[in-house]
């Protein structure tokens, strides 16, 4: 006879449950059984076969074509009215893949970094000079000094976008080269 705290399935499917209900625990009979650490080999990148090469994790990237070349180059000197950033990363990124973009990134990175050093001592002086003459100097120096600079690296990065978009290359007239 059946018993009744087993429920009763018409299939016949539902296996026996031990008391309280649960069902038993059946062995994992598709799980290989574990090695110990010491015997496993060491695991090679992407599947490589044991003694091949290691592969870089990136290719190279491809060369940039003449007209890439003079847009990204061209973008670096814009980059200018945003500060040191983009000229930077311009460099950075782009300065193996074209000859163009390599040369006048860096020309214009030289730029902002010479323009943030006059721009750092205005600063400085104007607070030296403030201090003194009860902010008369900073005025000059902590405010209109700065703001003339920063008007002078728009204008001179957009002629060097100018210059460079229209197929030429552009020099700063004052510029220290700190990156050869």
């Amino acid at each position: 006879m059946s018993d009744p705290n087993q429920p009763s399935d018409p299939a016949g499917d539902v296996p026996p449950q031990q008391p309280g209900g649960v069902p038993p625990q059946q062995p994992y009979s598709n799980v290989p059984p574990q090695q110990p650490y010491s015997n496993v080999p060491p695991q090679q990148p992407y599947g490589q076969p044991a003694g091949a090469p290691q592969q870089p994790y990136a290719a190279q990237a491809a060369p940039l074509d003449p007209a890439q070349d003079k847009q990204w180059a061209s973008f670096a000197h814009l980059g200018g009215i945003l500060w040191i950033l983009p000229s930077l990363i311009i460099w950075l990124v782009f300065k193996d893949r074209g000859r163009l973009t390599d040369q006048e990134a860096k020309e214009a990175l030289n730029w902002q970094i010479t323009w943030i050093i006059c721009w750092v001592a205005s600063q400085i002086i104007g607070i030296i000079i403030g201090s003194f003459t009860y902010g008369i100097g900073y005025l000059l120096f902590g405010l209109l000094i700065p703001w003339a600079l920063y008007i002078v690296n728009l204008i001179f990065s957009i002629l060097g976008f100018v210059r460079v978009n229209s197929g030429g290359t552009y020099r700063y007239p004052l510029n220290f080269r700190f990156i050869k």
